[in-house]
């Protein structure tokens, strides 16, 4: 796959990284002459510039991406990316903060085909979604990293809570939710979790029993 990152901080450098030691073809746009500088000592085609002008992302050929990360930090400028990529057919995934409403939220779905909350996943997470959203792409991110999805009991402590304040600290994220056999996706902010959900997390090698304890309790159901 062809694919364009605009905005080379943590997030997209280690994204572009790892995908392109899988052999995608990768590009990228920043406003920071010293980031596009980096980019291109890696081997990436880059060009210094507003990634929301199409004449930028023309210089690294937007016009034949498979996708587009909008992965600046600000959410309105990745939603201005994204609108143009999508114009061109590419798949669109922009990055967002974890306090947006869930007003704007569905604004920007609207204008992408995938959103991403670094905070709580990074490159793992716009990995994924630059893939077509595929669990299975988070695999291979790093040989210290698991992911599995649990089926929430109605015992639970976390039934009642919202998806996005559950904390596990260093040992993993909860990366998307669905209600009952509904899809898995990135949880809307004030999404609560329901008895018979399901949980999709990434954690750390080794301490599935650990999370399972603090999510459920001693007696935890077994991975969907």
């Amino acid at each position: 796959m062809k694919i364009v990152i605009v905005g080379y901080g943590r997030v997209g450098s280690q994204t572009a990284q790892v995908l392109d030691r899988e052999g995608h073809e990768m590009a990228v746009v920043d406003t920071v002459q010293q980031k596009v500088n980096r980019a291109r000592e890696q081997g990436f085609t880059a060009a210094l510039g507003d990634g929301t002008r199409e004449v930028v992302l023309s210089e690294v050929g937007v016009e034949t991406a498979d996708a587009v990360g909008g992965f600046t930090g600000d959410p309105d400028v990745n939603d201005e990316i994204c609108t143009v990529a999508a114009r061109h057919g590419a798949r669109t995934v922009m990055r967002i903060s974890e306090d947006v409403s869930a007003a704007l939220y569905q604004e920007y779905t609207t204008d992408a085909d995938d959103v991403i909350y670094p905070e709580q996943l990074g490159a793992a997470g716009a990995k994924t979604a630059l893939l077509g959203g595929d669990f299975g792409a988070i695999a291979d991110l790093t040989q210290e990293l698991a992911i599995t999805v649990l089926d929430v009991p109605e015992s639970a402590p976390i039934v009642g809570g919202y998806v996005n304040e559950i904390d596990l600290g260093e040992r993993g994220r909860v990366y998307a939710h669905g209600h009952d056999n509904a899809d898995l996706t990135i949880p809307l902010p004030g999404t609560l979790v329901e008895a018979d959900d399901r949980l999709a997390v990434i954690m750390q090698s080794g301490v599935e029993a650990e999370v399972r304890a603090q999510l459920f309790g001693t007696d935890s159901p077994a991975s969907a």
